[in-house]
């Protein structure tokens, strides 16, 4: 059996944010992530995760200016200074949360941007981004996204991404899967898992269609999950996805799984 990680940023949401980690290990996950953790402070998440024995699994980079449709800066020539505050902040939040993978999104392309000056911009920051975290024990990762939720999103594909990894030269730098994602935008999901095996470190899950939990829509998680222990993953796999009423009422896969 995989080991499960419940998204904060989405799960429980009915309840305040500072209580859902008890949630979560009342429903017998032993992990979570969450989106973003900036909002909140870390020692007060740190003193939950201690208080209910969770680990903090995953949260991503600052990614900018959420609200006004940012998506990630890391592609952006103009934000290169955001870009590298942000690193600093996530740093200190996942050193803080004993946490040992941090995500960046690449964003939004600029509209009439050079392609190649963003390609070029993305691999310096993500080299300045695994160099820094590196040092602090925590693993870099990159995540492809769907174009139909995101369009525009600079980062799409499963293939793309293990090239721009090997491109920026690192050994920090991983790929973040994202089922429901990968699922929109190429299929094929076990091949593609079993082919990037050894670069994935984070597996997320959520149904298609509607992004909400496993069972709902037409992926075939039963056999997905039995095909994660064959081919032997063994880092987490984070439920993000928008429960259908209640995250309690949406965990028979969970229980199923487990």
């Amino acid at each position: 059996m995989p080991r499960f990680a419940a998204n904060l940023s989405v799960l429980f949401n009915e309840l305040d944010f500072m209580d859902r980690f008890a949630a979560a290990a009342q429903a017998g996950f032993a992990g979570v992530e969450c989106q973003f953790p900036y909002a909140y402070a870390p020692e007060d998440m740190a003193a939950q995760l201690k208080s209910h024995g969770l680990m903090q699994v995953l949260h991503n980079l600052p990614a900018g200016d959420w609200a006004a449709g940012e998506r990630g800066i890391a592609c952006h020539p103009d934000r290169i200074e955001d870009f590298r505050a942000g690193v600093e902040r996530a740093m200190a939040y996942a050193t803080a949360l004993g946490c040992e993978r941090v995500n960046c999104l690449a964003g939004i392309a600029p509209a009439d941007a050079d392609p190649g000056l963003l390609r070029a911009t993305f691999l310096d920051n993500l080299r300045f981004a695994a160099d820094r975290l590196a040092g602090a024990g925590i693993r870099l990762l990159v995540e492809p996204i769907n174009t139909r939720d995101v369009p525009g999103f600079f980062l799409n594909r499963s293939d793309q991404a293990i090239a721009l990894i090997e491109d920026t030269g690192s050994s920090n730098i991983w790929l973040q899967y994202d089922v429901y994602h990968m699922q929109i935008m190429e299929g094929d999901l076990a091949p593609i898992i079993e082919k990037h095996l050894d670069r994935i470190s984070h597996i997320q899950i959520s149904d298609t269609p509607g992004r909400h939990e496993p069972g709902s829509g037409e992926i075939n998680y039963p056999f997905l999950f039995d095909f994660l222990d064959r081919i032997g993953y063994r880092g987490w796999v984070g439920a993000e996805y928008r429960p259908l009423t209640t995250t309690s009422e949406g965990l028979g896969w969970f229980r199923a799984a487990s």
